[in-house]
């Protein structure tokens, strides 16, 4: 039915989060559609993107520059590093608002099955950070997973004596969230930080 420049988009955009077979040949229909308004300027901001963007030699944030925004920006708090699992959790992070300090993102989480061990995670390089006098907590940031849970507690090992306070995002019920709707690990993590009122 279509020629082999437009299976090759539908395929390409099927392989990104969230988007099936379906939902790539709507959105490529669409971009062929709209190839002077939509479709041009998506290609050239990709090609601006491979070209451009750089990973942050300190925290791993994907910037234009090195050291990235965030890095350089001299009203951050230099006392506090929040450990993520990787970018999007950074950006979920300042889109929240609720953190001004410095970030360290891991690239991935601790998994035997997958390969990926400490050294895959660049930790050396944020016990290096840790040790610097200025910084007195890290917090980990990592998911509420098996591997999440791993890895924060390897690396809670590893900074026992680096002299920072160690700390962890409190999990539980969200805002918003009704019980009733909420699995049991949530509501059992919601009881065990309950907190006085």
């Amino acid at each position: 039915m279509t020629g082999p420049e437009i299976d090759r988009l539908i395929h390409l955009l099927a392989r990104l989060p969230g988007l099936g077979p379906r939902s790539a040949r709507r959105a490529a229909l669409r971009l062929i559609e709209k190839r002077d308004t939509l479709m041009a300027p998506l290609a050239q901001a990709i090609a601006d993107a491979a070209d451009k963007v750089k990973t942050c030699a300190i925290c791993g944030n994907f910037d234009s520059v090195d050291p990235c925004a965030i890095c350089a920006d001299p009203g951050r708090e230099e006392a506090a590093i929040c450990v993520v699992e990787d970018v999007a959790s950074l950006w979920a992070m300042e889109r929240s608002g609720s953190f001004r300090g410095r970030y360290h993102v891991l690239g991935g989480l601790l998994s035997a099955l997958d390969g990926v061990g400490p050294e895959e995670l660049g930790v050396g390089r944020l016990l290096d950070r840790a040790r610097d006098p200025g910084v007195g907590e890290v917090i980990l940031a990592t998911p509420a997973t098996v591997e999440g849970q791993t890895t924060a507690h390897y690396i809670a090992d590893r900074l026992a004596d680096c002299g920072v306070r160690v700390s962890g995002l409190a999990h539980g019920v969200p805002v918003g969230g009704e019980l009733d709707h909420l699995d049991d690990g949530t509501i059992s993590a919601a009881v065990r930080a309950r907190r006085t009122f």
